[in-house]
């Protein structure tokens, strides 16, 4: 049913997704009242009327193209974090994050997205990246690669011998040890900066314009779109522990995302190294 799903219906995905976008995003982007942008736990984490509406239309539209079919979203989860259960069971799981770069998103910045990606039983299967400010929807498939606006997108490699380009976490918010670690990438021949958006991070590393990520949380909907990206553009990915992100959580953190498996290694080595 699924390998049917996936071989008819990409196209209608893509639609719901800049639907969704068009009905609850872009009409609030640099629109937001006051009362409209809420904080979560705390002023790093925010939510707005966009996120929970975008959340509700996907999930309304997603789960009609696919019967069965449930939706873990970053929102839902954050009112009943049982949700997140679903993405160890047996029926198809839409994972979904409204608006990834909501900080961005607040201050009237472009780098935000929506991410949507299709797993079934822990497995990633199709992943859709938009980037509504900058109409560029990237899609993956696994084993069919991944496309950019329907051009093929392949990551490449560093330069040799080139400084490396990485987005990570703020080594603030973390745990000791996971700070520690992070820390091993202020290191000579790499030039770190705090990530944004992460679906925007991925899809730039997809792009060959950032050589690699590095992520100390791994909540599915920040990532499961993103690494399949990655992975379908010809790049590589690794946890601390040297085996692949899984959705379904328990993961050895930090883990990195590369635009081939020697810069994966050469991160995952640094963050390793304290």
């Amino acid at each position: 049913m699924i390998d049917e799903f996936l071989d008819g219906s990409l196209s209608d995905v893509e639609e719901a997704v800049r639907k969704a976008a068009a009905a609850e995003i872009v009409p609030r982007w640099r629109q937001l009242a006051a009362h409209e942008i809420i904080e979560k736990t705390g002023p790093h984490d925010l939510v707005t009327i966009a996120d929970r509406a975008a959340e509700e239309h996907l999930t309304q539209s997603l789960t009609a193209l696919l019967p069965g079919s449930v939706v873990v979203g970053e929102e839902a989860v954050h009112a009943d974090p049982r949700v997140y259960e679903a993405l160890r069971g047996d029926a198809p799981v839409w994972i979904v994050d409204p608006v990834d770069g909501t900080r961005q998103f607040v201050r009237g910045e472009a780098g935000f997205c929506t991410l949507v990606a299709l797993a079934v039983r822990g497995e990633v299967l199709a992943s859709w990246t938009f980037a509504a400010a900058r109409d560029q929807m990237a899609v993956a498939v696994r084993g069919g690669g991944a496309t950019l606006n329907g051009t093929a997108m392949r990551a490449g490699s560093p330069a040799p011998g080139a400084e490396l380009r990485v987005a990570m976490s703020h080594p603030d918010y973390t745990t000791p040890e996971q700070k520690a670690a992070l820390l091993g990438l202020r290191a000579e021949g790499v030039r770190a900066r705090p990530c944004g958006s992460a679906g925007m991070e991925y899809l730039a590393v997809a792009r060959g314009e950032l050589d690699a990520v590095a992520f100390n949380w791994e909540l599915a909907w920040d990532h499961a779109a993103g690494l399949l990206l990655v992975t379908e553009a010809g790049g590589a990915q690794t946890t601390l522990s040297g085996e692949p992100y899984r959705v379904t959580g328990g993961n050895t953190l930090p883990f990195t995302a590369a635009r081939d498996a020697g810069t994966a290694a050469r991160i995952r080595a640094l963050l390793s190294a304290r």
